[in-house]
Protein backbone atom coordinates (compact mmCIF):
# COMPACT_ATOMS: atom_id res chain seq x y z
CA UNK A 1 0.00 0.00 0.00
CA UNK A 2 1.67 3.30 -1.31
CA UNK A 3 1.71 6.33 1.42
CA UNK A 4 -1.26 8.18 -0.50
CA UNK A 5 -3.56 4.96 -0.13
CA UNK A 6 -2.59 4.78 4.16
CA UNK A 7 -3.19 8.21 4.34
CA UNK A 8 -6.48 7.76 2.76
CA UNK A 9 -7.56 4.89 4.24
CA UNK A 10 -7.45 6.36 7.47
CA UNK A 11 -8.59 9.52 6.82
CA UNK A 12 -11.92 7.35 5.81
CA UNK A 13 -11.58 5.47 9.29
CA UNK A 14 -11.72 8.43 10.92
CA UNK A 15 -14.69 10.06 9.28
CA UNK A 16 -16.91 7.22 7.97
CA UNK A 17 -19.36 7.95 10.44
CA UNK A 18 -19.80 11.39 9.20
CA UNK A 19 -19.74 10.03 5.38
CA UNK A 20 -22.62 7.76 6.50
CA UNK A 21 -24.64 10.56 8.22
CA UNK A 22 -24.73 12.98 5.16
CA UNK A 23 -25.21 9.86 2.95
CA UNK A 24 -27.86 8.91 5.16
CA UNK A 25 -29.99 12.45 5.19
CA UNK A 26 -29.92 11.75 1.73
CA UNK A 27 -31.97 8.33 1.30
CA UNK A 28 -34.15 6.10 3.14
CA UNK A 29 -33.22 3.28 1.06
CA UNK A 30 -30.23 1.16 2.82
CA UNK A 31 -28.94 -0.24 -1.08
CA UNK A 32 -28.87 3.70 -1.99
CA UNK A 33 -26.85 4.66 1.39
CA UNK A 34 -24.26 2.27 0.45
CA UNK A 35 -24.09 3.71 -3.08
CA UNK A 36 -23.76 7.13 -1.96
CA UNK A 37 -20.91 6.10 0.44
CA UNK A 38 -19.21 4.65 -1.96
CA UNK A 39 -19.69 7.32 -4.32
CA UNK A 40 -18.50 9.82 -2.01
CA UNK A 41 -15.05 7.77 -1.24
CA UNK A 42 -14.50 7.79 -4.98
CA UNK A 43 -15.17 11.80 -4.99
CA UNK A 44 -12.35 11.78 -1.90
CA UNK A 45 -10.30 9.85 -3.62
CA UNK A 46 -10.10 11.99 -6.72
CA UNK A 47 -9.80 15.00 -4.85
CA UNK A 48 -7.34 13.28 -1.91
CA UNK A 49 -4.34 14.82 -4.29
CA UNK A 50 -5.54 18.01 -4.68
CA UNK A 51 -6.62 18.93 -1.18
CA UNK A 52 -4.61 21.33 -0.09
CA UNK A 53 -5.27 21.86 3.59
CA UNK A 54 -7.10 25.55 3.09
CA UNK A 55 -9.85 24.49 5.08
CA UNK A 56 -10.26 21.55 7.83
CA UNK A 57 -10.49 18.31 6.68
CA UNK A 58 -13.59 18.04 8.40
CA UNK A 59 -15.13 20.79 5.89
CA UNK A 60 -13.64 19.35 2.86
CA UNK A 61 -15.42 15.96 3.83
CA UNK A 62 -18.33 17.35 4.51
CA UNK A 63 -18.31 19.40 1.17
CA UNK A 64 -17.50 16.38 -0.80
CA UNK A 65 -20.52 14.39 0.60
CA UNK A 66 -22.82 17.00 0.05
CA UNK A 67 -21.78 17.37 -3.42
CA UNK A 68 -21.97 13.76 -4.18
CA UNK A 69 -25.37 13.50 -2.81
CA UNK A 70 -26.89 16.81 -4.07
CA UNK A 71 -25.81 15.57 -7.89
CA UNK A 72 -26.90 11.96 -7.38
CA UNK A 73 -29.88 13.39 -5.86
CA UNK A 74 -30.59 15.73 -9.30
CA UNK A 75 -29.70 12.79 -11.80
CA UNK A 76 -32.01 10.82 -10.39
CA UNK A 77 -34.64 13.50 -10.73
CA UNK A 78 -33.38 14.42 -14.37
CA UNK A 79 -33.98 10.68 -14.93
CA UNK A 80 -37.18 9.94 -13.31
CA UNK A 81 -37.73 7.77 -9.93
CA UNK A 82 -36.18 4.53 -9.71
CA UNK A 83 -37.69 0.79 -8.64
CA UNK A 84 -35.77 -0.67 -5.73
CA UNK A 85 -35.27 -4.40 -6.64
CA UNK A 86 -36.17 -5.56 -2.96
CA UNK A 87 -39.78 -4.75 -1.56
CA UNK A 88 -38.50 -4.77 1.57
CA UNK A 89 -39.37 -1.56 3.18
CA UNK A 90 -39.58 -1.72 6.85
CA UNK A 91 -36.11 -0.69 7.33
CA UNK A 92 -37.10 0.26 11.25
CA UNK A 93 -37.86 -2.54 13.56
CA UNK A 94 -37.96 -0.76 16.80
CA UNK A 95 -41.64 1.08 17.94
CA UNK A 96 -40.24 2.49 20.93
CA UNK A 97 -41.43 6.26 21.85
CA UNK A 98 -37.54 7.28 20.66
CA UNK A 99 -36.86 5.70 17.67
CA UNK A 100 -40.93 6.86 16.43
CA UNK A 101 -39.58 10.42 17.41
CA UNK A 102 -36.77 10.11 15.45
CA UNK A 103 -38.22 8.32 12.40
CA UNK A 104 -40.94 11.55 12.68
CA UNK A 105 -37.93 13.79 12.54
CA UNK A 106 -36.34 12.33 9.76
CA UNK A 107 -39.44 12.25 7.51
CA UNK A 108 -39.78 15.63 8.10
CA UNK A 109 -36.01 16.57 7.06
CA UNK A 110 -36.61 14.59 4.44
CA UNK A 111 -39.63 17.28 3.02
CA UNK A 112 -37.02 19.81 3.02
CA UNK A 113 -34.76 20.97 0.14
CA UNK A 114 -31.11 19.50 -0.65
CA UNK A 115 -29.37 22.67 1.15
CA UNK A 116 -31.75 23.20 3.90
CA UNK A 117 -31.35 19.34 4.66
CA UNK A 118 -27.12 19.66 4.24
CA UNK A 119 -27.73 22.65 7.07
CA UNK A 120 -29.82 20.78 9.47
CA UNK A 121 -27.35 17.67 9.18
CA UNK A 122 -24.39 19.68 10.13
CA UNK A 123 -26.33 21.87 12.68
CA UNK A 124 -27.39 18.61 14.61
CA UNK A 125 -23.36 17.15 14.03
CA UNK A 126 -22.71 20.88 16.33
CA UNK A 127 -20.78 22.60 13.43
CA UNK A 128 -20.46 26.17 14.17
CA UNK A 129 -21.91 28.31 11.98
CA UNK A 130 -18.92 29.39 10.44
CA UNK A 131 -18.23 25.94 9.72
CA UNK A 132 -21.57 25.29 8.09
CA UNK A 133 -20.88 28.58 6.19
CA UNK A 134 -17.39 27.16 4.96
CA UNK A 135 -18.96 24.10 3.28
CA UNK A 136 -22.14 25.37 2.03
CA UNK A 137 -20.73 28.88 0.42
CA UNK A 138 -22.66 30.99 2.49
CA UNK A 139 -22.06 33.22 5.77
CA UNK A 140 -22.38 32.44 8.93
CA UNK A 141 -24.90 34.92 9.83
CA UNK A 142 -26.82 33.42 6.45
CA UNK A 143 -26.75 29.88 8.22
CA UNK A 144 -28.53 31.61 11.69
CA UNK A 145 -31.23 33.34 8.82
CA UNK A 146 -31.49 29.88 7.04
CA UNK A 147 -31.95 27.27 10.27
CA UNK A 148 -34.33 29.46 11.47
CA UNK A 149 -36.45 29.29 8.83
CA UNK A 150 -35.93 25.63 8.74
CA UNK A 151 -37.09 25.15 11.95
CA UNK A 152 -40.20 27.12 11.29
CA UNK A 153 -40.66 25.52 8.66
CA UNK A 154 -40.01 22.17 10.43
CA UNK A 155 -42.87 23.31 13.52
CA UNK A 156 -45.21 23.85 10.42
CA UNK A 157 -45.70 20.20 9.77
Amino acid sequence: MSNNETEFSLLVREHKSTIFTVCYMFSKDEDEVNDLFQETLVNLWKGFDSFRGQCKVDTWIYRVALNTCISVERKKKRHGKTIPLSIEADLYHDTDTDTRQIQQLHQRIQKLGMVDRAIVLMWIEEMTYEEIGAVIGISAQNVGVKLHRIKDELKKQ
